[in-house]
């Protein structure tokens, strides 16, 4: 079995809970210290950097929430001065802030390091040849991948996304045997692959897929399309980006990288830590990060968490693939979608009533978006041409603020089901466990 960093991975529950309370309480210090919205919410709890003596203090913590990092946009809660701050990502905000996140020299060492220990479960060594078709730029999957490889030895291939037929020209002219992209964006290279008959032309054997979800069925289409083993990547752009936690090839839960990213299981209502085994809502407080580092941070991914040893031998813990989520956004294509973002749209279109359903499907292993909409009665009157000149329109802008292409279609007033209560605006038909 091989370990990109056999103590990290592999040292006793002692060892790693000592090492886990000496970060958090210098995280806690740090934070406090020099971040004025921990020290404000501290203060308002009552709680000192003192007071955090061990990992089991964690609970004594504040919460954080995307909010926080929205309404310090954009570098109200870096730790650090900007002439320490090396890098900058940044993920898709509800009303066009993005929520900002900066590293320090330190912090790419770590999520390099992580990354490293992530490929290495899935038996990556610098004999292999790393072909990442994530994006790059602000989104942090192509960087990632990119790094973690490097750090191990690997040839990495920046390809990043698009033009399925280079791709697949490059994987196979220059042998790539690891391939890392969305599940939904390896399907679309399965069927290519079947289609071109290149099955036997190709050398990938392990794939590292994620920034979307996907299930069991879905992951036994890409292997058996792509001969390859499909393994689970999770991360989050706040926290990090992908390292935060990754399959072994025993396919039994996420390792978490827990020396660096401390995970709780929360009830989502009360806020109560839940047990180990009991789904809840996924909490990560970043323990060594410099440029932003995180306390209790409130995912909103619903999960579990197990501390039952795994035949691989690493003792850190694990995570199940997230089952849904707490709040009301989707992951589609890799992109986070909130219903406010579409809602702010068709706000400004005096034509159609306040009354929409988001209509998500996967079709041929695709997510797809539909927004369907009711008319006001006087557009209802109208004629199709400029009906259809509306939807387009629509669409347009519901792209631009997205970043996702998305189908819109305008319906009967009155035609969609009305609630007495919360109005039901998602109507999610991918099936994301089987």
């Amino acid at each position: 079995m091989r370990y990109w960093n056999p103590q990290a991975e592999t040292c006793s529950l002692d060892e790693r809970h000592a090492l886990q309370s000496e970060r958090l309480c210098n995280t806690a210090a740090h934070a406090y210290n020099n971040v004025k919205l921990y020290r404000d919410k501290m203060d308002k709890l009552g709680v000192k950097p003192g007071d955090i003596r061990s990992i089991d203090d964690l609970h004594k913590l504040p919460f954080t929430y995307k909010d926080d990092l929205r309404d310090t946009y954009p570098y109200g809660m870096f730790a650090v001065p900007m002439s320490e701050v090396v890098r900058i990502h940044a993920s898709s905000g509800t009303t066009g802030k993005s929520t900002v996140v900066g590293y320090t020299r330190n912090d790419v060492a770590v999520w390099s390091e992580c990354m490293a220990r992530s490929l290495m479960m899935g038996g990556v060594t610098r004999e292999d040849i790393i072909h990442v078709s994530y994006g790059y730029g602000l989104f942090t999957g192509g960087l990632g991948g990119h790094y973690g490889g490097e750090l191990i030895g690997a040839t990495v291939i920046p390809v990043s996304v698009g033009n399925t037929k280079r791709q697949l020209q490059i994987m196979e002219d220059f042998g790539s045997t690891v391939l890392m992209c969305t599940p939904s964006y390896a399907c679309l290279l399965g069927d290519a692959v079947t289609e071109g008959n290149l099955r036997n032309k190709l050398n990938l054997r392990v794939g590292f897929m994620g920034a979307e979800p996907w299930s069991e069925n879905m992951r036994r289409q890409i292997e058996e399309r792509l001969g390859i083993t499909a393994l689970d990547i999770f991360g989050l752009s706040e926290v990090c980006g992908p390292g935060v936690s990754n399959e072994c090839k025993c396919k039994n839960g996420l390792h978490v990288q827990d020396d660096h990213f401390y995970p709780e299981i929360i009830d989502p209502d009360t806020g109560e830590v839940l047990p180990h085994g009991t789904r809840g809502e996924l909490v990560f407080t970043c323990i060594t990060k410099e440029a932003l580092p995180l306390l209790r941070y409130r995912t909103r991914d619903l999960a579990t968490l197990s501390r039952e040893a795994c035949p691989c031998g690493r003792t850190t813990i694990r995570m199940s693939k997230p089952t849904g989520r707490s709040d009301d956004m989707l992951i589609i294509r890799g992109v986070n979608v909130f219903p406010s973002q579409i809602e702010s749209v068709l706000l400004n279109y005096a034509q159609v009533a306040p009354h929409y359903l988001i209509v998500v499907d996967r079709v041929n292993n695709t997510d797809t978006l539909e927004v369907r909409v009711e008319m006001s009665d006087a557009m209802f009157s109208d004629e199709v041409r400029q009906i259809e000149s509306i939807e387009r329109r629509i669409r347009r802008d519901v792209e631009s603020t997205l970043g996702l292409s998305a189908a819109i279609k305008l319906v009967a007033p009155r035609s969609i089901e009305r609630s007495e209560g919360k109005a039901k605006r998602v109507l999610d038909k991918r099936d994301l466990v089987k």
